[in-house]
């Protein structure tokens, strides 16, 4: 399977620069099975803050409720060398791993003074990330609230301003670790949750920290030849119960998200070697999903619209069938959705007969 199986072409006219003023007022396409009899033969153009009556009581979502630090920082080398830091990772205490943007590599030991006050050490490198450790004057991520800016994704062309604070996260945000938002979750605002718990659907969370990878390209036509970057990620013991006790009284389980399916489907790898269930897991995760590969873990998934030729839109077509996703694309196109971080969404389900 190629990389370039999965180019298509978006007019840039389509990428939302801004969130809208309301997060529940996004567009939602919804994609039923080719073959699905309970959500009709075709897409359905709806509003996102719909989404309680497509659902149905005893249904659980899935949330992300990993919170975006502020992680892109700038400063310069004694040689007068500008840099561009963006935190991949919080390491504890002041080290942090991070890509550097420099026109010649610094080597271990260097110092870069920071534009935000203090400096920050390079303790060495492994592959695209450095190890750096911070010299500031208080705890590193508490420092970072105020000297750092928002890592807003490079498609979006302009200055993160004082809006995006607040809206480039999820209003269930807590575990602070992320450099990039899980977007899906972008669209619920409280009176929409309120909705969906009148509604009688159940809420439950992972935590997964989106990396600085999640930015970067796939530079290999031959995905078999890609490596995921690493993520961490939590499932914790209390969701495995909410989502077997979903299951078993015969409630859908509904991702937000695609950094939902990938925690939930690494938990479940790591369960297979026990009664192959989903188990408890903290831990890393380089999982790669694309077409061929079988979700189990959840029933539908809620998702923005993906980059071409981007591991994410490979996840999408994995769960819902390349093809029917890019009918959806193409429809989503013809009628003007908005596009990545900032844009709209769909709600899918899984390629018929799956």
């Amino acid at each position: 399977m190629k990389k370039s199986d999965f180019h298509y072409e978006l007019p840039p006219a389509l990428i939302a620069q801004a969130p809208l003023a309301e997060r529940s007022s996004s567009r939602l396409l919804l994609v039923p099975p080719a073959q699905g009899e309970a959500f009709g033969r075709g897409f359905e153009d709806r509003v996102f803050r719909d989404l309680p009556d497509l659902l149905e009581p005893g249904d659980l979502l899935v949330f992300n409720d990993t919170r975006v630090i502020p992680a892109r920082l700038f400063g310069q080398k004694a040689t007068g060398g500008r840099v561009e830091i963006l935190i991949e990772r919080l390491l504890g205490g002041m080290d942090a791993r991070a890509q550097l943007g420099v026109s010649k590599s610094p080597k271990a030991g260097a110092r870069i003074a920071l534009d935000a006050g203090g400096e920050t050490e390079v303790l060495g490198r492994d592959g695209e990330f450095y190890h750096l450790r911070f010299h500031v004057p208080e705890g590193l991520e508490q420092w970072l609230l105020h000297a750092g800016r928002l890592p807003l994704p490079p498609y979006i062309q302009r200055e993160p301003g004082r809006d995006d604070a607040e809206r480039y996260q999820t209003v269930f945000a807590r575990e602070t670790g992320a450099v990039a938002a899980p977007t899906a979750g972008l669209h619920f605002d409280q009176p929409l949750l309120d909705a969906l718990q009148a509604r009688g659907v159940q809420f439950g969370h992972v935590t997964l920290h989106v990396g600085a990878g999640t930015f970067q390209p796939v530079r290999v036509d031959d995905l078999s030849e890609h490596v995921m970057h690493s993520e961490w990620l939590n499932v914790g013991a209390e969701l495995v119960e909410k989502i077997r006790r979903t299951r078993a009284a015969g409630g859908r389980v509904i991702a937000v998200g695609t950094t939902v399916v990938r925690a939930l489907e690494t938990a479940l790898r790591q369960g297979e070697d026990g009664d192959g269930q989903l188990q408890p897991f903290a831990g890393e995760s380089r999982l790669f999903i694309l077409p061929g590969y079988r979700i189990r873990s959840v029933d539908a998934m809620v998702t923005n619209f993906h980059l071409p030729e981007s591991t994410l839109l490979m996840m999408v077509s994995a769960f819902a069938g390349k093809d029917r996703i890019f009918a959806a694309y193409r429809h989503a196109i013809r009628e003007k959705y908005r596009f990545f971080s900032y844009g709209d969404a769909m709600l899918l389900f899984p390629e018929a007969g799956a």
